[in-house]
């Protein structure tokens, strides 16, 4: 039978918590209604002791952040615009008038605080991506310890179906691990001893002993973390400028209000309570409350909803700069490519035994560490068996290639001028050049004075990079590559990709030089990399870009992260920035609007305090929902 978790006084507490402030406003509010419609069938008294309590429920919240913020920064702020508004409702008799200020008032903030726990909802479904605990293996015994005790060194074990709980390498074992959470890649990789592992993945059907390669305040899962987070605190230029506008603005309300409540009484022969009444009306509506909302919960529902599609910012100032990129630099190698060689073409002699000769070259490469090496093994390793050959005399040429013997016979692998370039160009018979033109890398593979077999390799171009390249330039963003690779290599890529403009040959300091010719030449430029290479034109950019499966400088120095490494989101992030910035447009303009009419209106006597009240307290709370509508 399945068992029922007992819901007591503390869980019931701490499930209601992040919702008291909508419960308050709503219970103030329910109190106002039940008050208004007994109003003739109850004592004066108890009508105004109902009124305190509906006062007290509803404005609590917003009265607190009100006088500590007014005590700590020294100034007054909308919260106790509201406050003086209410209570001088109250003193000239509209009880009910100041109440419902308190309580619509209560509701748009209860509104943005839902925005601020909506936007911080990627941030808990992260830290459930990390584990706190994990079995940790000691002198050949396991022992369970918090997650967040773990150091670098520490050997830890992981069954089928757990959380990874730390980035390592794998020890002993092998496993399919599922890294969607991380690279959103739904097709589970094989992972076997000496391969990497992220935090926050899953094996899936293996048990692995892992060797705990970065502390855990360094893994990828607290990376996100922390860059949601540092994204949810700094605010963008547009939001700054509000929160400084806004402590002018109330300090000339409230000298504005001063000045109504007698000037009228004097020049216009108003009644000094009409005069009073018409100062009160100001106050409430001449509040910049839709303004100030205005901004953030905008902001604050764009990086939540980027954040959980797999772009992270850093900021509110990264997103709404993003609209105005016009160009979009790319490092090639890991950005544009997928950072590793692969063969992509292979030739043998007529004379050899096609599956000899690759096991043999797959044998001697699987004992070097070039990339180039690495290729050739891995590719051996899907066509053949190299486990039974016997390699001696392994040797490295530095630069040109390697040499081994096996089975008696000299094996040498490299460059065509370390295999001889005549007999090279002979034996492919002019091919080498298209190779080249190609992007291609050539390996020879030479036996017994003659060649083999050759080998050419490339790096592959991202599933996705060529539907991204087109997208941006259809939305009129110019793409240019940068690249270390020489200039014929660079336009092999460059037409295969379909980009506007490469350079070649760049070194770091080289990228930065041209970083700085594009900002002059289109004024908003975006960098997009994922090397420590990359690192300064990331930060000479007007916006750096990396790649989440990039290096740490390049995590570090960007402004955001691409973590699933699908360049296709750049343009989806783009649209998004320009919708939140024609939202802010719009509610910047329909809040300031909405306060022109009020006050207008109120110079006229067209309206009372309810009708103002409703007036201005709508808009706030239509502004943060039409703000919302940036989750979707």
């Amino acid at each position: 039978m399945e068992e029922r978790t007992a819901i007591t006084p503390t869980s019931l507490f701490k499930k209601i918590t992040p919702h008291m402030e909508l419960i308050a406003a709503l219970l103030s509010g329910v109190i106002i209604l039940v008050t208004w419609s007994l109003e003739n069938n109850m004592p004066h008294s108890a009508f105004v002791i109902l009124h305190l309590i509906a006062f007290a429920i509803g404005g609590y919240a917003k009265a607190k952040e009100g006088i500590s913020e007014t005590i700590q920064h020294k100034q007054l702020n909308v919260e106790m615009l509201m406050i003086f508004a209410a209570i001088g409702s109250a003193i000239i008799g509209y009880w009910t008038e100041g109440a419902i200020l308190i309580f619509i008032f209560a509701l748009s903030g209860a509104l943005e605080t839902y925005t601020l726990n909506k936007s911080k909802k990627e941030i808990s479904s992260l830290l459930k991506l990390q584990p706190e605990e994990a079995t940790k293996i000691l002198e050949k015994k396991e022992e369970i310890v918090p997650v967040n005790q773990l150091k670098i060194g520490d050997v830890i074990l992981v069954r089928a179906g757990e959380l990874i709980p730390a980035d390592g390498i794998i020890l002993t074992g092998s496993t399919s691990i599922d890294e969607s959470a991380i690279t959103g890649e739904s097709i589970p990789v094989t992972k076997a001893k000496d391969e990497d592992v992220l935090a926050g993945t899953v094996s899936l059907d293996g048990t692995i002993t892992i060797s705990i390669t970065k502390s855990v305040n360094e893994n990828m899962v607290q990376k996100i973390i922390n860059l949601v987070q540092s994204a949810q605190e700094e605010k963008s230029p547009s939001q700054l400028f509000i929160e400084r506008f806004e402590g002018i603005y109330v300090k000339v309300v409230i000298v504005v209000f001063a000045i109504m409540l007698f000037l009228p009484f004097f020049l216009f022969n108003w009644s000094l309570e009409d005069s009073i009444y018409r100062a009160i009306i100001l106050l409430v509506v001449a509040s910049p409350c839709a303004l100030v909302a205005s901004i953030m919960p905008a902001t604050l529902s764009a990086i939540s909803n980027s954040a959980r599609k797999g772009v992270l910012f850093k900021g509110g100032i990264h997103l709404e700069n993003l609209s105005h990129i016009k160009a979009i630099a790319f490092d090639k190698t890991g950005t544009l490519t997928n950072g590793a060689l692969v063969v992509t073409d292979a030739y043998f002699a007529p004379d050899v035994d096609k599956d000899s000769v690759i096991a043999i070259t797959g044998a001697i490469e699987n004992r070097s560490t070039h990339p180039l090496a690495k290729a050739i093994a891995a590719y051996s390793k899907e066509h053949t068996e190299t486990n039974s050959i016997e390699v001696h005399d392994m040797k490295t040429i530095s630069g040109k290639g390697v040499e081994a013997v096996v089975n008696g016979q000299l094996w040498q692998i490299g460059k065509p001028d370390y295999i001889g370039n005549q007999i090279a160009e002979e034996f492919l018979d002019g091919i080498l050049n298209t190779f080249a033109a190609e992007g291609k890398t050539v390996v020879f593979v030479k036996t017994e004075g003659k060649i083999a077999s050759v080998f050419a390799l490339k790096d592959t171009i991202r599933k996705d990079t060529k539907t991204a390249i087109q997208s941006l330039q259809k939305h009129g963003i110019k793409t240019i590559m940068l690249t270390g690779d020489n200039k014929l290599t660079a336009e092999a890529i460059a037409k295969e990709v379909g980009i506007d403009e490469y350079i070649a040959n760049c070194l770091p300091e080289d990228k930065v030089t041209h970083i700085k010719a594009l900002r002059n030449r289109f004024a908003n430029v975006a960098m997009v990399g994922d090397g420590i290479n990359d690192a300064p034109s990331l930060a000479t950019a007007n916006l750096g870009i990396a790649m989440g499966e990039g290096t740490d400088v390049a995590l570090e120095t960007s402004d955001v992260v691409l973590m699933k490494n699908d360049l296709s989101k750049i343009l989806n992030a783009i649209k998004l920035s320009s919708r939140m910035n024609s939202i802010v447009k719009q509610n910047v303009i329909f809040s300031v609007g909405v306060i022109i009419v009020l006050l207008i209106s109120n110079y006229f006597q067209a309206i009372d305090l309810p009708l103002g009240v409703i007036g201005h307290e709508g808009s706030t709370i239509l502004v943060i929902l039409n703000g919302l509508r940036l989750l979707k």
